[in-house]
Formats: structure tokens, C-alpha cells, sequence
């Protein structure tokens, strides 16, 4: 939970070149099945030193595991580009924005994911966890999976019922491939997997010209149109399976045909020959104990026994061998079945080995298919989770965003929160409101407001439209423009980490560090309440210097929420940038009659939050309403509201006399400064 990461360390010999270079050079040339393994060799040696002494190091490690089969084909690499493909969302911002499950109790339900996810299948599920945490940062894919989500949306054509229909009960054939691939999976497995897969192979191949003239999305109908030639391999593997075989797990009955398994036909013949030799042996049974009827039994898992009744017994020859007797009869064996009964023992023995040897040999050539099976299971996936994307956008008051590439903004028009909007339900509508921030114009809100205004779920709700329309999703607001944001970094909340001796300031600044470095122009960073953690003056000192950072040096766009009225003034030094903004909110009366004098200055405020976003600063956060909320007891409320207005009272005083001064400092003569003298008194 702490995020500990177990470290081992290799010997330093595994990453020197020279040896690293043996190691692969035996690897592929020696150790990949087929006449591959050279071609292979000479696409791996092409790669840098030290990406090949890393992968001689890679192959030493997984081959204690036995998984190093992985690395057998480099169309698995993937190069490491400079440039970024997806946006950057660390594990801080995750966790703040609840993305993959919320901060209560650490479940799905209440997470952005829990929103997205109405998929159908497990290995779908997993595609879309996939994409929630590495949304994309080029419009045309973006745009390609918006266009796929509009037309299952829009389209009346029947083919998209029955794609969801194929998708449903699927077993999880991601998982069932993998299993395969490593040679850990029963026959039963095995059979439900393969025949799964030739049944969407068929299913698909069906919906193949209505596929090509009623889907226009590309993504969609490549990823659907592919299905039926990369599952096409599957149907063979199935025709050499014995259902019944497959499905009680017997593998010397598995295979149908032997043709292709040499060894299994010989050891069936030589069975066959030697069960032969038992049953003609049988006449000669029936003459020495005189019973033309005598029949081999069967008794507690020993075969080919002679049973004579206990009265005719002494018909029995003295060289057989007595196995078990009751009351009324004895069961032998003779010295024949005795010698063709262990070697067909044996040979038995043998087959069930030379099966198992087989079956791996069988599961080995199916791998061969892997990767195109993979790749179906894949466009399979991404359906599914296209489908789910489909589903949400049928939610009311959706938009299709607008994504565009080389813009810095983020226009919102009433936009909600897409968790709370689902958690609230039909009975308590969540009150939308529109952002516009632009790099070319206001980039910078600063957010006031008083405790439980609602700041929060706001700035949240602009990082999770933002996400979900870069995972190409529909969101919830009227309309909304988004320019492709390279990173969203927040810090928000109070807590410290005792484990590494950090205190909640400590872990505030150390986040907030982060954030600063690799922040850029292109990014949405949000901060929320930063500098709480320690006095007043330092706070806001803090707070200041870092957001103006923002402001002048990163130039992202940024959400600062605050309790400091001084950080506002930054609104005056960058007017263009920065825009002041807070949480509407009415101020009633205390509903306790007609009170006189310092007993009603003594009661705190009862605030009606309006959860609007307006301009303006809120000069105050009104936390005596959240004490009373909280049910703190009425003597302490009292006490406490008297302590606001004494220490309200005293920095208005001294706010008055810096105003006196500063414009008794501007009076050049007498007339002025006796005017300025008695309107001070």
C-alpha cells in the first residue's frame, strides 16, 4: 500500500557488452524454434549497445520464470519515442481526481473509470482502464474513436445490436491466450478458448457485407474487418480436438486424427496388440477351469481377473495367482495375463507421457498464432470499449468535444461533474458551470469562496472533462473545446506520510516541486489550498511566489484555489492572464428572531450555497457556518464568532490607518492636511 517496490540487483557481468552479445547470440540462434531465429538475430544486432546488454539481462531474468518465450519475436519491441504519446497523469493526480477509484473506500464505484465502464468483457475492461490512464494526445486518433462512439450512437443499421450481442458471456479470452501461450492450460480451457474464438471467426465472417456497407468509421470497420482473417488459423486446431476428451481433460483420447501424431498411433497399436493377445487367451481360460462362459471381471481397478466360484476351486491350476476373494468366489490371474497385464501397464504409462509431450508440442504450435489471435483479441477489445464509450454518451445533456492540436485551451459551456452528475441521479440536479480558460487570453483562474462552496468538485470537473474527451469520449456540458493538454498535475488535499518522516507540509511542497518541474505551457495544473499547512504569513508568501511562477515562467493552464485574499491581487499585476473568481453564495439572516447589540454579532452566519462559479473575490470563507454544519456545540460557535469580529475589527482598524496614511503622505499643503485631519477624526 505504501507503494514498495522490490529491488534486485544482477551482476555487473550480465550488462558488459561482450557477454551480453553471447548471451542473445545463443538465444536467438539456438534457443527460438524454427528457421526464424537467424532473421531474428540480425534485427536484434542492429539495435544500440545498451538496449542490447539490457535485453541480455532481460532474457537472463525471465528464463528463471520460464517466460522467456515473450521475447522469442521483436515485432514485440516497442521503441521508446521521444516523442509523447499519451498524457502525463501521475500516480498524485489519479488518486486526487479519483480516477481509477475514489478516496473513500478505495473502490471502483465513484470513480471516472466506474462512469466509463459498461463494457462486456473482462479483457475490455482492462483495454478501457488502459485508456482512462493514458488518454491520447493526437486529434486524429481522438477524433477516430469520437467519430466511432457517434455512429453507434447515431446509427440505425442493426449490425451494432448484433456485434454487442457477440460480445456478451464472452470468457476472458485475453487471459485464455496467455495461459495457452505459456503451456499452462488444462484441455478444458484449451477447448472453451479455441471454440470461442472459431465461433466469433464464423459470427464475424457473416457480418462481413454488412460491415463493409453500413459501418463508415474506420476504426471500427478495420478493427471488425480484420477479426475474421487473424481468428482464421483457430478452426484447424479445433477440427483435430475429441470434445468429450477435451472437456473431461482424458489426453490419450484428445486427438481424432493420429496422423499427425506418429508416436500416439504406435503406442495405441502396440495397446491394441497386447489387449489382443488377452482376449485370445480367453478360450484357453475356459478349457483349463472347464467354464465355456468364464469372462474376464474387473474389480476395484484390476483388470482381467478369472472369478471361480469358492465350490470349484480346486479346477483352479496351481500357477495362478490368487488377487482377491470374498465367501463365495476367488479372482486370479495367470501367469500369461500376469506378464501382458504389466506390460500393458507400462505402455499405458508410456502413452499417457507421450500425450502430455504432445499436448505441450500442440500447444506450442497454436502459439505460433499468437500474435494475430492477440491482435484480434485486441479489435475485439477496443469495440467493446467503444461500445461502453456509446453508452455514456447516451446519458442526458452529453456533448461531442471539440479536440484540437497546437491550441492552448479549455472552453467548458455548463459543464457538470461526470461522477457526482451519475451519483446524484434524477432527484438533485448538479448545478453546471462554464469555464473559458485560453493562452492567449485568460489562462489563470484564482477560486474563492467559502468551505463547502463547491471549489473543489469544480476544478475536478474541468480536469474529468478534459481527461474524457481526450479519451475520446463524449462529456457532460452543453459544448466544449478542449486543445490538447500534454499533462494535468494537481495538488490537493491534507495528508502527511509518517512512514518517510514527511509532514502534510512536507508532502504539500514536495508535490507542488513536482508540479514545477515538469509542468509546460501545454499543461493543467491545479492547486488547491496550497500553503495551508503552515502559518499565515509563510502560507501566503508561498502561495504567491508559486502561483505568479505559473503565471510568468510555466505559462500553464492553471486553477489555484485559495483562502488568501492577497494571492487575488495577482489579478492587478497580470489583468490579461488572470481572472479572480469564487463560489456564489447568500449570506441569511440567523433565523432567531429580532436579537439586539453583540448577541447577533456573537451568532455566526448562515450561509445558502449557490455552487456557481462568478467574478469577483470573496473577501471571506465563512468556516464558522461549516463549524456549525459540523455540529460543534453552541458556547464554542459563540465564543468563536465574537473572536472573528474582535480580530476583524482590529485589521480593519489597521487597514484604516495605512489608507490615512498613505494619503496623508501624498498632502502638499495646509489646506489639504486640515481636511484630511478632521475627516480622520
Amino acid at each position: 500500500q505504501d507503494d514498495r517496490i522490490r529491488i534486485e540487483r544482477m551482476q555487473n557481468l550480465n550488462f558488459e557488452y561482450n557477454h551480453a552479445f553471447q548471451v542473445i547470440t545463443d538465444f536467438y540462434a539456438k534457443e527460438v524454434p524454427g528457421t526464424t531465429g537467424p532473421q531474428k538475430l540480425s534485427v536484434i544486432l542492429s539495435l544500440d549497445k545498451p538496449v542490447i546488454c539490457s535485453l541480455a539481462a532481460v532474457i537472463a531474468y525471465l528464463k528463471e520464470f520460464n517466460l522467456e518465450r515473450m521475447l522469442y519475436d521483436p515485432r514485440n519491441f516497442k521503441q521508446l519515442s521521444s516523442e509523447t504519446e499519451y498524457m502525463t497523469i501521475n500516480g498524485t493526480t489519479m488518486k486526487n481526481l479519483e480516477i481509477l477509484q475514489n478516496q473513500m473506500d478505495m473502490k471502483t464505484k465513484g470513480s471516472l473509470l466506474w462512469v466509463l465502464n459498461h463494457t462486456k468483457t473482462s479483457f475490455g475492461r482492462r483495454r478501457l482502464k488502459k485508456w482512462v490512464t493514458q488518454p491520447l494526445m493526437k486529434s486524429s486518433e481522438i477524433n477516430a474513436r469520437l467519430d466511432a462512439v457517434s455512429e453507434i450512437l447515431l446509427s440505425e443499421s442493426n449490425v451494432f445490436g448484433q456485434i454487442q450481442n457477440l460480445l456478451c458471456k464472452l470468457p476472458d479470452l485475453e487471459r485464455g491466450l496467455c495461459s495457452v501461450f505459456h503451456k499452462k492450460c488444462s484441455t478444458q480451457e484449451f477447448f472453451l478458448i479455441v471454440s470461442t474464438l472459431s465461433r466469433l471467426h464464423l459470427e464475424i465472417q457473416a457480418l462481413v457485407p454488412v460491415l463493409h456497407s453500413h459501418v463508415r468509421s474506420p476504426l471500427l470497420k478495420n478493427a471488425l474487418l480484420e477479426v475474421p482473417e487473424l481468428l482464421s488459423p483457430v478452426k484447424h486446431y479445433l477440427k483435430i480436438l475429441n470434445e468429450e476428451a477435451a472437456k473431461t481433460g482424458d489426453k490419450t483420447q484428445l486427438f481424432k486424427d493420429l496422423t499427425d501424431f506418429p508416436v500416439i498411433r504406435k503406442k495405441k497399436e502396440d495397446i491394441q496388440g497386447v489387449l489382443s493377445k488377452i482376449q485370445l487367451h480367453l478360450p484357453d481360460i475356459r478349457k483349463q477351469i472347464k467354464n465355456p462362459s468364464a469372462e474376464y471381471v474387473t474389480v476395484s481397478g484390476q483388470e482381467f481377473l478369472i472369478e471361480v466360484k469358492n465350490s470349484h476351486k480346486s479346477s483352479v491350476p496351481s500357477d495362478w495367482v490368487m488377487i482377491s476373494s470374498t465367501k463365495a468366489v476367488s479372482r486370479f490371474h495367470t501367469p500369461f495375463i500376469i506378464e501382458n497385464y504389466r506390460h500393458l501397464n507400462q505402455l499405458q504409462e508410456k502413452l499417457i507421457l507421450d500425450c502430455s509431450a504432445e499436448w505441450l508440442n500442440f500447444l506450442d504450435h497454436f502459439s505460433e498464432h499468437y500474435h494475430s489471435v492477440s491482435k484480434a483479441i485486441g479489435h475485439l477489445a477496443t469495440v467493446d470499449c467503444l461500445f461502453s464509450l456509446a453508452l455514456v454518451a447516451k446519458q442526458g445533456d452529453y456533448c461531442r468535444p471539440v479536440v484540437q492540436d497546437n491550441c492552448q485551451e479549455i472552453i467548458i459551456k455548463n459543464g457538470r461533474h461526470p461522477v457526482i452528475d451519475v451519483l446524484l441521479g434524477e432527484q438533485d440536479q448538479y448545478v453546471p458551470n462554464t469555464t473559458n480558460l485560453s493562452g492567449d487570453g485568460e489562462r489563470v483562474m484564482i477560486i474563492t469562496g467559502p468551505n463547502m462552496g463547491g471549489k473543489s468538485s469544480y476544478i475536478k470537473q474541468v480536469a474529468l472533462i478534459t481527461v474524457m474527451a481526450q479519451v475520446g469520449s463524449y462529456v457532460p456540458a452543453e459544448e466544449a473545446t478542449i486543445g490538447i493538454v500534454d499533462g494535468i498535475f494537481t495538488r490537493m488535499g491534507a495528508a502527511d506520510n509518517i512512514y518517510k518522516g514527511r509532514s502534510t507540509f512536507m508532502e504539500e511542497l514536495t508535490d507542488t516541486a513536482e508540479i514545477i518541474r515538469k509542468a509546460t505551457p501545454r499543461s493543467l495544473v491545479i492547486l488547491d489550498e496550497l500553503g495551508r499547512g503552515t502559518s499565515t504569513h509563510d502560507g501566503i508568501a508561498i502561495a504567491y511566489a508559486t502561483l505568479e511562477h505559473f503565471i510568468r515562467d510555466v505559462e500553464s493552464l492553471t486553477l489555484f484555489v485559495t483562502h488568501y485574499p492577497s494571492v487575488c491581487e495577482l489579478e492587478q499585476l497580470y489583468p490579461d492572464k488572470v481572472g479572480n473568481y469564487h463560489m456564489a453564495f447568500l449570506v441569511n439572516e440567523e433565523e432567531t428572531g429580532e436579537q439586539k447589540g453583540s448577541e447577533v454579532e456573537e451568532n455566526p452566519e448562515f450561509i445558502t450555497f449557490l455552487y456557481q462559479i462568478i467574478k469577483g473575490i470573496s473577501a471571506r470563507s465563512y468556516g464558522l457556518n461549516v463549524a456549525k454544519l459540523a455540529d460543534i456545540p453552541e458556547e464554542i460557535l459563540k465564543k468563536a464568532a465574537h473572536k472573528s469580529k474582535e480580530l476583524e475589527k482590529i485589521v480593519n482598524m489597521k487597514r484604516k490607518k495605512m489608507k490615512c496614511f498613505a494619503e496623508a503622505w501624498k498632502i502638499n499643503d495646509s489646506q489639504e492636511l486640515q481636511k484630511w485631519k478632521s475627516m480622520c477624526e
